[in-house]
């Protein structure tokens, strides 16, 4: 805090210090903040690196870190199911190391984490319309990915400088890049058909540097309001883009025979965000507005190169 010239505190501008640079998340971050004109930088130690950590620290120093780095495998997340100790590493032991350096210097984390830490129950039945509350304990660790997730969602819990985000099958506007959650299930012949909550990350990650500005803390579940089913989202897809478009559902049990590790599927209450951001749009509303409608007004070229990309 420095004095203004009228004598009042002014408010010192943030500096963003970005883990995860060669990461999906980690990227669209950097955009973002050069977007908005903020000040940043990307770390360039390993998160195993305590050392390297502070020498990063040290030289952007940084009133805000947005942790977006680790693990989640390639091309998905059965890749941890025979890495654990690599998973672990980056998840759970990286994660921790940055969290107490940031902690012990009084800087603010943001850790993308995962919502990907929930199944629907007889607790929680799928469509009932009851979400999974920040205060909910951990009830999936069908994969290896998730369980070191929900481990050290846990640990954060007890560190007052960290806003611990839940992402879940993210989405941008680009259906050709394969981790988003559509062009995954575009190139499938065969999908699941369960509402999910997912994260639009074109409208999302803005919020997640104001956040970041408000110093909020404790777990935030970021996804949209409400949920869209896989066989939603492809219709989605055919409406706006691709009327010939087809596909066929198979059951959790037969898709079961062709992944390592189950999945998770749940929904996510989104009290918290709401309050936040008031404005913050439905899941569908926003696959409308920041997914399908643009590639619709832009279907002579997406479409022959999501053909392309499908291989039919």
């Amino acid at each position: 805090m420095v004095e203004g010239t009228n004598g009042a505190a002014a408010v010192e501008s943030p500096v963003f210090l970005i883990f995860g640079k060669s990461g999906w998340i980690g990227g669209l971050l950097g955009e973002i903040l050069k977007t908005q004109g903020a000040k940043f930088e990307y770390a360039t130690a390993r998160l195993e690196d305590k050392a390297q950590i502070k020498a990063d620290i040290e030289r952007v120093k940084p009133t805000h870190v947005l942790n977006a780095a680790g693990i989640t495998g390639r091309p998905n997340v059965d890749w941890c199911e025979t890495h654990k100790v690599e998973t672990i590493r980056a998840n759970v032991i990286g994660c921790l190391l940055l969290a107490d350096i940031t902690r012990e210097l009084g800087i603010h984390m943001t850790y993308f984490g995962t919502g990907c830490i929930f199944h629907y129950d007889e607790a929680f039945p799928m469509g009932s319309g009851k979400g999974f509350k920040e205060s909910d304990k951990p009830n999936f660790t069908g994969s290896y990915y998730s369980h070191t997730k929900a481990i050290v969602e846990n640990l954060l819990q007890e560190y007052d400088n960290v806003l611990v985000l839940r992402v879940r099958m993210p989405i941008v506007p680009d259906l050709l890049y394969p981790r988003n959650f559509i062009t995954k299930i575009i190139k499938y012949d065969k999908v699941v058909d369960i509402p999910n909550s997912m994260t639009v990350l074109t409208e999302l990650l803005p919020y997640s540097v104001e956040m970041a500005k408000r110093k909020l803390v404790g777990i935030m579940n970021f996804t949209n309001p409400g949920t869209v089913s896989h066989n939603e989202v492809l219709q989605l897809y055919k409406d706006h883009v691709d009327p010939e478009f087809t596909w066929s559902n198979f059951s959790i049990e037969e898709q079961a025979k062709v992944i390592v590790a189950p999945r998770s599927n749940n929904l996510l209450d989104t009290a918290r965000i709401e309050s936040e951001f008031p404005e913050i749009l439905g899941i569908k509303e926003s696959l409308i507005k920041y997914v399908f409608a643009p590639a619709g007004l832009q279907k002579e070229t997406v479409l022959p190169a999501v053909k392309e990309m499908r291989g039919r």
